[in-house]
């Protein structure tokens, strides 16, 4: 892709080889004397780089093109791998397959939202002194 340094295409290839950012920052970039925090952040600033995404995301086109991977067929797999499940009376694995497919179709982004949050309940409370009196 036009843009990228020579530094930044090795750290694309490095990083979809092992997916960790500041591992194929070590790699690709002069990090002997770094701190570890330092590498993280660089690391980090790199994947935020939008160059950077748009490389990472046409490699990874590229490599799932390579293998024959779609979406369709990796929802068949997770929907046979369900019913293997189900047949063998697995219910974590069928819920984790079905999870699966759902995040293919991009009903579940695994993040928390208010639409996941039960109704708020109303509460009373009622304060009643317990104190006792001595002697009375």
């Amino acid at each position: 892709m036009a843009g990228l340094t020579p530094k930044q295409e090795a750290f694309c290839q490095r990083y979809l080889e092992s997916g960790n950012a500041s591992e194929a920052y070590r790699q690709c970039y002069s990090a002997e004397k770094a701190k570890p925090e330092t590498i993280n952040r660089s690391a980090k600033e790199l994947l935020d780089n939008p160059k950077i995404a748009a490389r990472l995301d046409e490699l990874r086109g590229v490599a799932l093109a390579a293998h024959g991977v779609t979406i369709a067929s990796l929802v068949a797999e997770l929907e046979e791998a369900r019913q293997v499940a189900k047949k063998r009376e697995q219910g974590a694995a069928m819920v984790q397959a079905t999870m699966g497919k759902a995040k293919l179709a991009g009903l579940d982004d695994g993040e928390k939202d208010d639409d996941d949050a039960p109704p708020p309940a109303a509460v009373t409370v009622t304060v009643v002194s317990g104190r006792k009196r001595a002697n009375a």
